[in-house]
């Protein structure tokens, strides 16, 4: 297959006219399983040495790519590999399931949009953000969620499990992080002002998505970001949790801001430097 490259302002143009306008599914106990996503920050597979970054604009009567990178990222040879893999993963998932079409035609393109961001960049730390969706059928595309934080005087990715290397510490973080989510779960259900019965049953089917999401382990806590003083030493972490899980689709993405007086007890000690008060 012969690939169309195009320009950007041509690109953003087609991928304007791809936007789903479909109603995000309602609310229930057991939410629809994600498309699968690729390796976020914080998974085993091992990662290619430097990568350059470069932009795509890729467009066909079947299928539509957006990628774009911030220019900060490419200072950094490490984390650019990890972009990049991140980035490639996605777009060999879209292309196998425009390949499972064989010669039918979608009836409308399948699309892949994703953006890289940078959220912080001192010389202790530098944070990129990736955001987007990829659609290949079906009411709404899967999210595409992940969270990059490089430390370059280590040339390291700080991961989830690195930071806080022993299981039992995730306990607080999770219980923190529980605490807050399901306060802000019933401000939204006050908000709606329900029925008593109605409103106990949101309250129970989002409470369990919440306690299952949230639960004390590394994985469910890979994507964070940053959150730093005027020194940049970190005060806290914002942890993000992608739709479905810690809510329904409708909710989008969440996230909890867990200080710094919560995390630094179990942080790992290579990392307790990074930390105000640490």
């Amino acid at each position: 297959m012969k690939h169309m490259i195009l320009p950007a302002s041509l690109l953003a143009l087609m991928l304007s006219a791809c936007n789903r306008g479909a109603e995000p599914p309602t609310p229930a106990a057991t939410a629809p399983t994600p498309q699968a996503a690729p390796a976020a920050p914080g998974a085993t597979a091992p990662v290619a040495g430097p990568a350059e970054l470069m932009d795509v604009a890729e467009a066909n009567e079947r299928y539509v790519i957006g990628i774009s990178y911030p220019p900060a990222a490419r200072k950094y040879p490490g984390l650019s590999a990890h972009l990049r893999q991140y980035a490639d993963a996605a777009r060999a998932e879209l292309l196998e399931a425009v390949d499972g079409l064989g010669n039918d035609k979608p009836t409308a393109p399948y699309d892949l949009t994703l953006s890289f961001t940078e959220l912080l960049e001192t010389p202790q730390i530098v944070a990129i953000a990736a955001d987007g969706s990829s659609y290949t059928g079906g009411a709404h595309g899967s999210p595409l969620i992940a969270r990059f934080v490089w430390l370059p005087q280590r040339n390291e990715l700080l991961t989830a499990k690195a930071l806080v290397p022993q299981a039992s510490g995730w306990k607080p973080i999770s219980d923190y992080v529980r605490e807050q989510l399901h306060t802000k779960l019933s401000e939204r259900v006050d908000a709606d002002e329900l029925p008593p019965s109605e409103r106990a049953e949101l309250i129970r089917d989002a409470g369990r998505m919440i306690d299952e999401g949230s639960e004390a382990k590394a994985e469910n806590f890979a994507q964070f970001e940053p959150v730093v003083d005027a020194a940049g030493k970190l005060t806290a972490l914002r942890f993000v949790f992608p739709p479905y899980q810690v809510g329904p689709y409708a909710d989008g993405t969440q996230a909890v801001e867990v200080p710094a007086s919560v995390l630094l007890p179990q942080v790992a000690p290579a990392y307790r430097g990074y930390f105000a008060g640490g």
